[in-house]
């Protein structure tokens, strides 16, 4: 059974390898195996446990997919949404998107990135309400596509108000005129 979860940083280690499994096929795409996700340390990925928010997916106590989120002050950045080449097409990724976006109950925009030629990836965020916002050119042979997504909890972007501005437009008792 699948169950998505907040990882922990002594998941680490399989988290970095599931990650340089899953980003071979991008490196194909692209001709380039020095793409950041192949290239990151296990010190690195350790680090990004103190700010950033690490799920995994779970089958039978493997770790089979992750995805992490960095919350900014309107807009909530989500990357390296992985699963294992041998579980993909089954609704992981869908799993791990929802799971991540759920948490986030603040932040008024979802963004992430992808590659130009990562037509599947683009295709699945689309699916999963994403629109193409930029592009950026990262190397010669890698140009980076920037999505967006409003999120549609009805709280999001609340944290911008001031709580005594709309108590006081809404809730303060009417004055009768004298």
């Amino acid at each position: 059974m699948l169950s998505v979860v907040k990882s922990k940083r002594k998941d680490a280690d399989e988290i970095l390898t599931l990650q340089k499994i899953s980003y071979q096929s991008e490196a194909v795409i692209y001709n380039d195996w020095q793409l950041p996700a192949l290239t990151q340390s296990l010190e690195s990925l350790r680090n990004e446990f103190s700010n950033t928010i690490i799920l995994k997916a779970v089958i039978n106590t493997k770790i089979i997919g992750s995805v992490r989120a960095v919350a900014g002050n309107d807009c909530y950045k989500i990357g390296r949404l992985i699963v294992h080449p041998d579980y993909q097409k089954q609704g992981i990724g869908t799993a791990l998107l929802e799971k991540i976006e759920s948490i986030n109950t603040s932040s008024k925009v979802f963004q992430l990135f992808t590659g130009s030629k990562s037509l599947s990836n683009i295709r699945f965020y689309e699916k999963s309400g994403y629109k193409i916002v930029e592009t950026k050119t990262l190397s010669d042979k890698v140009e980076l596509v920037f999505m967006e997504k409003y999120n549609s909890n009805p709280l999001a972007g609340w944290h911008d108000l001031d709580a005594g501005a709309v108590y006081r437009q809404f809730f303060h008792p009417f004055k009768a005129n004298s």
